[in-house]
């Protein structure tokens, strides 16, 4: 790996932005692609990594997948490796389900962030470890910018929390959205949703009541239905 690539690597990592180095076989040539962005290649020399792109179209899936692969190009064979930011979990409201969540997303290698303006709630002693943002939901996640590989789950039941989480969630790629509360609960947030001007298309992506169907009850239990559900969306989407 020439010092050049790798610094390009290196920074583009450090920025947290989601990359794929390609390898012309066999000669071993490299180049970064940027499959998200709207200029893609960092360029290499003698070839261009998104010239005509089935390289993008391909380099985009391995990313989306967070798996490596060998693909026939017009360039040759190439070899994909992405180098994707970490999973994260942004939980709003930091109420009785948080603190095991927050605990076993964290034990599973996620991310974690709590969002909640109320300062009694949204401490650090009660969340040790764990980002906490004593702000409104639209601000946090203005600021934390949820990406591919970011879930969004509202736990408070009050909409002046919960519903502009979800508009902002959902107007993320977010992989995962999901919402605290029975269906009776859910059907009057997606009246105001909908109202809000939030599409059928968004708010059907939204989990809701969240988490696997397991008679959970406990916090601890609610948190793995939430956990479980979260897992498989991501790895079932890698998956197909």
């Amino acid at each position: 790996m020439r010092d050049d690539f790798l610094h390009r690597l290196l920074r583009a990592l450090e920025e947290g932005r989601p990359v794929v180095t390609a390898t012309l076989l066999p000669e071993g040539s490299q180049a970064l692609i940027l499959p998200l962005e709207p200029d893609a290649g960092e360029g290499a020399p003698g070839w261009d990594p998104v010239e005509g792109g089935s390289l993008l179209d391909e380099a985009r899936k391995a990313l989306l997948e967070d798996r490596s692969a060998s693909i026939t190009s017009e360039v040759g064979t190439v070899f994909l490796r992405p180098y994707n930011p970490p999973v994260r979990l942004v939980v709003v409201g930091a109420v009785h389900i948080t603190a095991p969540l927050a605990q076993m997303a964290g034990a599973a290698g996620i991310e974690v962030h709590v969002v909640d303006p109320r300062t009694a709630f949204a401490t650090a002693e009660r969340f040790p470890g764990v980002h906490v943002l004593d702000r409104w939901p639209a601000e946090a996640l203005e600021e934390l910018q949820p990406d591919h590989r970011t879930a969004v789950v509202t736990l408070t039941h009050d909409a002046k929390l919960d519903d502009p989480a979800l508009r902002a969630a959902l107007a993320s790629p977010a992989f995962y959205v999901g919402a605290l509360g029975s269906t009776r609960t859910h059907a009057k947030r997606v009246k105001r949703l909908r109202e809000d001007g939030v599409s059928e298309e968004d708010i059907g992506r939204i989990r809701a009541p969240v988490g696997v169907d397991i008679g959970a009850r406990t916090p601890a239990e609610i948190a793995v239905a939430i956990l479980a559900e979260l897992v498989a969306h991501l790895r079932r989407a890698e998956a197909s």
